[in-house]
């Protein structure tokens, strides 16, 4: 139990640390990471665009599974 509790005590210690490290980066650059409104319709629609795709393929081979079988 006590091996267990000193893992969580380092994990918890170094997400603290993070944490504050990229807080402090933030309030030193708050630029950095910004992300434009064109980079995020474009995610949006390739992501969408995909799944498009994948739910045609899989309604063909669905209905056409059948007779796919031969192949």
């Amino acid at each position: 139990m006590r091996y267990t509790a000193a893992r969580t005590r380092r994990v918890v210690f170094w997400l603290a640390t993070r944490w504050r490290d990229a807080l402090e980066e933030a309030t030193r650059r708050p630029d950095r990471g910004d992300i434009s409104l064109t980079t995020v319709i474009i995610w949006v629609a390739a992501v969408t665009g995909a799944l498009v795709i994948a739910g045609t393929i899989a309604a063909v081979i669905a209905r056409y599974n059948g007779t796919l079988n031969g192949i």
